[in-house]
């Protein structure tokens, strides 16, 4: 229930300030989970379903920018149709992983990759080219991997996607649409199976879902400002911020 929410007042400014985060560059999904169990004292496994239907609304949103990048969107196909799969398997296996492990390695490959990004941006290395595009095999278990890594910790999909796609030496701006794009499958699949499995609190969801929404149109209407350099050094900012934040959590 939204009334069981704890400090209303600070985690509703963090929900739509993860939209804006989601709306810029993908990344911001990573903070909801947290800030509704460690600030909103709701149950871990109501948070990761509430966060998996919240998802959902700023991923709509997403939908409008992919039309603009048509060739890019083509691309992520594969890589979404095996989200769609993984997503709903961490749904189910979401209380039979260890959380803290799945957790930690999330981390680990979040600031391995954002400290490496901000070592590329500094260097120019965003003016080098990049590596081949992933052929269909690839993206397709890059997609199964990030929907159920982000199926079993609440976390959306791009915080997983930026990271891996970076790491594979991927053009930023084709990981950051790959980003927005894994949104949709991961949130309907997972929510699908929460709502089957009774853990699926509506109106909480469609708060987050709602907050999310505005939030992300704020952050969509401030990207095209950034050259793909400082889309770079952006994104590996927050990526270290989101690793950050997860180690902090975990030492906590």
């Amino acid at each position: 229930m939204i009334a069981a929410v704890a400090h209303a007042w600070i985690v509703l400014p963090a929900v739509l300030l993860a939209g804006g985060l989601i709306g810029a560059s993908g990344i911001g999904g990573v903070l909801l989970v947290p800030v509704l169990t460690r600030l909103g004292d709701v149950a871990l496994p109501q948070a990761i379903a509430a966060a998996s239907l919240g998802f959902a609304l700023p991923a709509l949103v997403a939908l409008g920018p992919l039309r603009r990048q048509p060739a890019l969107a083509a691309r992520c196909i594969p890589m979404l149709l095996g989200a769609l799969g993984g997503a709903a398997i961490g749904a189910l296996l979401v209380h039979r992983l260890p959380g803290a492990a799945l957790m930690a390695g999330v981390t680990a490959l979040v600031l391995f990759a954002g400290a490496r990004g901000l070592m590329a941006s500094s260097r120019a290395a965003a003016d080098l080219p990049a590596a081949a595009p992933l052929g269909t095999p690839a993206m397709l278990m890059l997609g199964l991997a990030v929907g159920l890594g982000s199926a079993v910790t609440g976390t959306g999909g791009p915080v997983l996607v930026l990271p891996l796609l970076l790491l594979l030496r991927q053009p930023v701006l084709f990981a950051v649409v790959a980003a927005q794009a894994v949104q949709l499958p991961v949130a309907l699949a997972s929510s699908a199976v929460h709502l089957a499995a009774g853990r699926l609190d509506a109106p909480l969801a469609l708060l987050c879902g709602a907050l999310l929404l505005v939030g992300s149109l704020a952050g969509q209407r401030a990207a095209p400002g950034l050259d793909l350099r400082q889309l770079q050094r952006m994104v590996s900012l927050l990526l270290l911020a989101a690793g950050g934040w997860f180690a902090w959590l975990l030492l906590t």
